[in-house]
């Protein structure tokens, strides 16, 4: 199925992410261009695309967010109308409001009717959330509470976070070369448990001054769900799991290393070995090549992955995909992909956000929720083959040349997508 531009479109949105492939209409979604008219969801293309691929129809909800987070998913968005015209398959994108953005329009920073909107989609791209406007922690109303409140009500309990290094990248970063190189690691933190959701969690003032308390939760399926999925992922890749905690003082790390030594046992195919979380801290900077899947509980993996990402140069350049039980229609797991990076609201506007993160996200989206191998391995090829003309924005480029801008790379990777 291909679809052409209609230049006359006066409803068209100004600016080239959008050009040729989507039209946006704000709570109604992204829809090609010159189409007769919305297709209804439950209904799927037979037509064969460009290259023998089984043109279908998908539904991706879009939620931007604030700062950087349009920019780069803009860009992501002009990869998929790429992918549209080459493969035939048409996109159709739910444009939904998140973070600030959705607090300076509705109150919230996310609606439940958004939520239901984003629960009828096969997949979510997710750009980022906050900045200084909505920066105060003792508001009621923060930017995070959209994000944390679609995890929780899509069921998602596992967030992974790839860590690559390009070969052209390895002097970005700031490890040395022979550390960082060939270094492919997969890490799995458990999303939905931990420090960040348990109850009590408050501030009160007694005769000596103030007092906090925040509460630390596990419970066996939180633990032992998360863990399976990681013995799953490492048999496909080379059978090796960490499995990550702090079992020396915490007692929910105790219960996490007992239902790991469960799981180990039932997948004889897998090796692994307990690494307490501080040491892992250590040995991802002196020795990442060493790990294939780690896996951890919920403030850990924040943490861990957070550092992780300077192995690769830039934490602009990876992406993650939170992921439940859930299956949507096309028999994928139902997810929400993002680059790792916040908001970055010193930089929004400016086109020098990388956008290589949010592109590979969608690669991650293309292959685990629509189940798109071909056309996720054509984004990667591109994104590579981009890194490796040295085509790169001001966070890896270094001091050669001058730095790309976000849409000279968003724009370079769909060229090569296109064909």
């Amino acid at each position: 199925m291909s679809h052409r531009t209609d230049e006359n479109d006066a409803n068209a949105p100004e600016g080239p992410a959008h050009s040729g492939a989507f039209r946006l209409r704000r709570g109604r979604g992204y829809h090609p261009r010159g189409a007769p008219g919305r297709m209804p969801w439950s209904r799927l293309s037979s037509q064969v695309g460009n290259e023998g691929i089984i043109a279908v129809d998908y539904r991706i909800a879009v939620l931007s967010g604030d700062g950087v987070g349009p920019e780069v998913t803009g860009e992501a968005v002009r990869v998929l109308g790429a992918l549209s015209g080459r493969y035939g398959h048409r996109f159709d994108l739910e444009d939904v409001l998140i973070g600030g953005v959705a607090i300076d329009a509705y109150g919230v920073a996310l609606r439940p009717e958004d939520i239901e909107r984003a629960r009828l989609t096969d997949a979510v791209l997710l750009g980022a959330v906050g900045g200084p406007k909505w920066d105060d922690p003792t508001a009621k109303v923060r930017p995070e509470q959209g994000l944390l409140g679609l995890r929780k009500a899509l069921g998602l309990f596992a967030n992974l976070r790839p860590v690559t290094v390009f070969p052209e990248l390895v002097g970005s970063s700031p490890l040395r070369s022979e550390i960082v190189a060939g270094v492919d690691i997969l890490v799995v933190r458990e999303l939905t448990g931990g420090i960040y959701f348990g109850r009590p969690s408050r501030q009160w003032r007694e005769r000596r001054g103030r007092v906090a308390v925040d509460t630390l939760v596990y419970r066996e399926h939180e633990v032992r769900r998360i863990i399976e999925l990681a013995f799953e992922l490492a048999a496909g890749r080379s059978g090796r799991v960490a499995s990550v905690d702090k079992a020396n003082v915490l007692e929910s790390s105790r219960l996490w290393r007992s239902v790991a030594a469960e799981v180990a046992g039932a997948h004889p195919d897998v090796t692994m070995e307990n690494v307490l979380v501080d040491a892992m801290a250590m040995h991802l900077m002196r020795q990442p090549s060493r790990y294939d899947v780690i896996v951890t509980e919920n403030m850990f993996g924040d943490i861990l992955t957070d550092e992780a990402s300077m192995i690769a140069g830039s934490i602009g350049l990876l992406p993650s995909a939170s992921l439940g039980a859930t299956r949507n229609r096309h028999g994928g797991r139902f997810g929400v992909y993002e680059p790792i990076h916040g908001s970055a609201p010193d930089i929004a506007g400016q086109g020098r956000a990388n956008p290589i993160g949010m592109i590979l996200s969608l690669a991650m989206l293309l292959r685990t929720s629509l189940g798109l191998d071909t056309e996720a391995s054509a984004v990667e090829e591109a994104v590579a083959s981009v890194v490796a003309t040295g085509r790169l924005t001001g966070d890896i480029a270094g001091t050669s040349g001058s730095p790309a801008s976000t849409s000279d790379v968003g724009s370079a990777v769909a060229a090569l997508v296109a064909g």
